[in-house]
């Protein structure tokens, strides 16, 4: 018996693990390819973006675009883009950062309090309400903005930074997010609990609402605040004060002024454009890395302790 147990023990069958996992690897290597394609097809814009920063007008040109000059210069090309007409990117960068931020802020937590409001309670319409939201979505901000400019033109914001702030608070994703989220996130018994010691509703909604939404809130947030950045058409049409332009306005301003300049001193303005373009991408990235961070940590720190 006791010469019996070591073969039974010892059994070698670690070939059909091996197997397993070259077949794994085999079908996994399609998707691999098509990953590293998408990679490729999101990164190498903001390569070009990097290289194209780092010359001057005449190597924009004449050299390589996916590769850097024998002379880059991007130190030059920022301080350049910084002190170019009396330092007015500052200025379009600090609305651009105004603009988002007090956009973003003002719809996350608009979003959050309709979806909490559309999720746990009931009031007469609130399915047509809820499903006009829905309609929203599917309507495009470009439709909405000769419309906006005659209603903000009526009430004399025009020009104005809220021509900018108040048509972004409006985000019907974002509710719509929000109140598919707070039907889960927020348990009624909790609610139940807090009215029973006596928390009003603005209470509950301050003090624990948010903190159960947080990694919801952070999302509409972080979408809301792309969008603001990013956006041209709306600025576009409501401001026409350069020191009020966002970041987008004023580099397209810039690039007017390289297209028309031809071979003069204007053309030199190329390469402030797509500086001030790496600028703008270095910095939003930068703001959404940050707020990741919350992003992430909201996913398991969302519950009150008590």
């Amino acid at each position: 018996m006791t010469t019996t147990m070591p073969t039974a023990t010892t059994a070698p069958a670690p070939t059909a693990p091996r197997r397993g996992r070259s077949a794994a690897r085999r079908r996994n290597t399609p998707l691999t390819i098509a990953m590293l394609a998408a990679l490729a097809y999101f990164l190498l814009p903001l390569f070009w973006l990097l290289v194209a920063s780092t010359k001057s007008t005449q190597d924009l040109f004449d050299s390589f675009g996916l590769w850097f000059s024998r002379t880059p210069q991007l130190l030059t090309n920022i301080r350049t883009t910084f002190t170019q007409d009396d330092g007015v990117f500052v200025h379009w960068l600090l609305n651009t950062a105004v603009y988002a931020g007090v956009s973003a802020l003002g719809a996350a937590l608009l979003a959050a309090a309709a979806g909490y409001g559309f999720a746990k309670f009931r009031f007469r319409g609130d399915r047509a309400a809820f499903n006009l939201v829905l309609g929203a979505v599917m309507v495009p901000a470009t439709a909405l903005a000769i419309p906006t400019y005659l209603l903000f033109a009526k009430a004399g914001l025009v020009n104005t930074p809220w021509a900018i702030i108040l048509p972004s608070l409006v985000n019907p994703f974002g509710l719509y997010l929000m109140r598919v989220y707070a039907e889960d996130a927020v348990p009624d018994s909790l609610l139940e609990a807090a009215r029973i010691d006596g928390a009003g509703e603005a209470r509950i909604f301050f003090r624990i609402v948010l903190r159960l939404l947080a990694p919801g809130l952070v999302t509409v947030l972080l979408f809301t605040l792309v969008a603001t950045w990013n956006n041209y058409f709306l600025p576009l049409i409501m401001l026409n004060d350069p020191n009020l332009y966002p970041i987008t306005v004023g580099l397209a301003s810039w690039a007017a002024q390289a297209q028309n300049g031809g071979a003069g001193s204007s053309s030199d303005m190329l390469p402030l454009v797509v500086t001030g373009s790496l600028i703008s991408v270095v910095s939003l990235v930068l703001a959404f890395l940050l707020l990741q961070r919350y992003w992430q940590s909201g996913l398991a720190a969302g519950g009150v302790k008590q």
